[in-house]
């Protein structure tokens, strides 16, 4: 018996040694400064899994409840950005009281215009011509007129230049810049706020187109650019 008892402890020694060595082992792995990061890194990239995973079954549920595809654009987002509401802009009027008063005695310059209507559209000054950029009105009578803003804004610019005399700019809140050349008796200053309709000079005299006698040179930029005026302004 003695003897079976010590072949017995014999077999069991090896197997209390490995479990110690094992137990060894998780301390020693345990006690690297690196395991703790690695396991709660790994534990927030399970729950982040786990909530995609919620948030996509919850659009699938949406919709299959409401029978609709569910979008970033649903949201009023669209990559990221809000989407943009079309705003009512105020229309032009005539730079004038009485649009049945005045007539256009020089037109826009048009590229695509008749060789007649683009050599009428030519303004002479020094021996050189260029482009005619707006539209000229003159009074019926030949007389002085109110000149009108044609839109509403802020007035951007007040000049006196010695080509195109006294010259009033007013941008508006569509991007839009009116230019009113050959003006006198100038009512706003610059930074001030005007109103569509409110009277801003007269019509004046200027030395580039001197020959239209008492006059106003209307002018519309988009984007820099000057554009023909026919294209906002309607016949009153």
């Amino acid at each position: 018996m003695n003897e079976q008892k010590q072949e017995l402890q014999k077999e069991e020694a090896p197997k209390t040694g490995r479990g110690a060595q094992g137990q060894s082992s998780w301390k020693r792995l345990l006690a690297k400064k690196w395991v703790f990061p690695a396991v709660y890194m790994a534990a927030a990239a399970i729950i982040l899994t786990l909530m995609w995973v919620y948030q996509d079954a919850g659009k699938k549920s949406a919709a299959d409840d409401t029978g609709l595809k569910v979008s970033q654009s649903d949201t009023g987002a669209k990559g990221g950005q809000s989407v943009p509401v079309n705003a009512t802009s105020e229309t032009m009027g005539w730079p004038v009281k009485d649009r049945n008063a005045v007539a256009t005695s020089m037109d826009f310059y048009d590229a695509g215009g008749t060789p007649e209507a683009k050599a009428a559209a030519m303004v002479e000054y020094n021996q050189q011509f260029t482009p005619h950029t707006g539209i000229d009105l003159t009074a019926k009578d030949n007389s002085a007129f109110d000149v009108l803003a044609a839109l509403g804004g802020k007035v951007t610019t007040v000049d006196n230049n010695p080509v195109v005399g006294h010259l009033i700019e007013i941008t508006s809140p569509n991007g839009l810049v009116t230019v009113y050349q050959s003006v006198t008796d100038v009512k706003v200053a610059k930074g001030a706020d005007v109103k569509k309709g409110d009277v801003i000079a007269k019509a004046g005299r200027n030395e580039l187109e001197k020959d239209e006698g008492v006059h106003l040179h209307f002018e519309v930029r988009q984007d820099g650019n000057a554009v023909n005026p026919a294209q906002f302004l309607g016949d009153k």
